[in-house]
């Protein structure tokens, strides 16, 4: 077997398509599509499910990629043993999370990062929903959830407390308001189905049940710019609500409601020398913003 096609397997596993492939060799699309052929013909074996929406490893492509990213992992490393330069990290690394995480949490973190570690060609990627980003996009992932896949390695950083919130504004207009006793006499922003991992729907179902004005959305980003516009209250994580001068916090953390969050690490690439340095950084940095993520005091 050509060692070049591993490479040609690692790239198209990544890109998923032919042209993101390309770039990632630095080749045109046809020429990736040319060796695909010339590599799966040559071998009879299948590498990639071809579809409509990009390409999908097969089994024996799961195999064949697995064994690229190593490849890649001990060339990366004998070529910085080689140069005698094994301090400093090299490279892409791909780091996914929330877009309001991004935000509120990563953002000066990485900006840091790239100054400590300039050779360090940063990748980000955000969703509503990081679980929707399958494990080969990112190297490191920033996620909440209580009980993490026993297949998934990483660092719990912190417990994210919730309180709900409103704007000054809305307060002023609802100066009698009783979330506690009777929240049915306010408007409620809410998260729709497709954002399920928050750690709050216990406490939706119970004191909520009766309220009838709602807003729904499908993310944490939109539920905050409503909450801050004083659209209605809202349920926020304390890091996000305390630190936004528009809006107050009008309940204590809720009980029992809190979620952990973890920055999780791709078993493919763990190994590989930048994505551990850059696990590392992260990780202290978010652990000594516990107590700011970690709100738990009373009002």
């Amino acid at each position: 077997m050509d060692w070049d096609y591993l490479r040609y397997i690692r790239a198209l596993a990544i890109g998923g398509t032919l042209a993101k492939a390309g770039e990632i060799l630095g080749v045109h699309q046809t020429t990736v599509l040319r060796r695909l052929d010339q590599m799966e013909e040559s071998l009879g074996v299948q590498f990639f499910e071809r579809n409509q929406s990009g390409l999908q490893l097969t089994p024996v492509g799961e195999m064949a990629f697995r064994e690229a990213e190593r490849l890649a992992t001990d060339m990366e490393n004998l070529e910085r043993k080689l140069v005698g330069d094994d301090s400093a990290p090299v490279g892409k690394v791909r780091v996914a999370a929330e877009d309001v995480m991004m935000n509120e949490l990563l953002s000066p973190i990485l900006a840091e990062m790239v100054r400590t570690y300039p050779e360090i060609e940063l990748e980000v990627l955000t969703d509503n929903d990081v679980a929707n980003l399958s494990h080969r996009e990112a190297d490191l992932t920033l996620r909440p959830e209580n009980k993490p896949q026993a297949t998934l390695e990483g660092e719990r950083i912190a417990a994210i407390e919730s309180a709900v919130y409103g704007a000054a504004k809305y307060c002023r207009r609802h100066r009698n308001m009783d979330i506690e006793n009777q929240p049915e006499g306010c408007t409620w922003i809410l998260p729709d189905e497709s954002f399920s991992h928050l750690a709050t729907g216990r406490w939706y179902r119970r004191q909520l049940k009766n309220v009838t004005s709602v807003i729904r959305c499908n993310s944490l980003q939109s539920m905050h710019a409503l909450a801050r516009a004083g659209a209605g209250l809202a349920v926020l994580p304390c890091y996000l609500g305390d630190a936004t001068r528009e809006l107050r916090r009008l309940s204590d953390p809720l009980e029992g409601e809190s979620i952990d969050l973890w920055l999780h690490v791709n078993q493919d690439t763990q190994q590989m020398a930048r994505v551990r340095m850059v696990m590392e950084f992260l990780v202290e940095r978010l652990q000594s913003l516990e107590s700011v993520i970690e709100i738990s005091g009373a009002l």
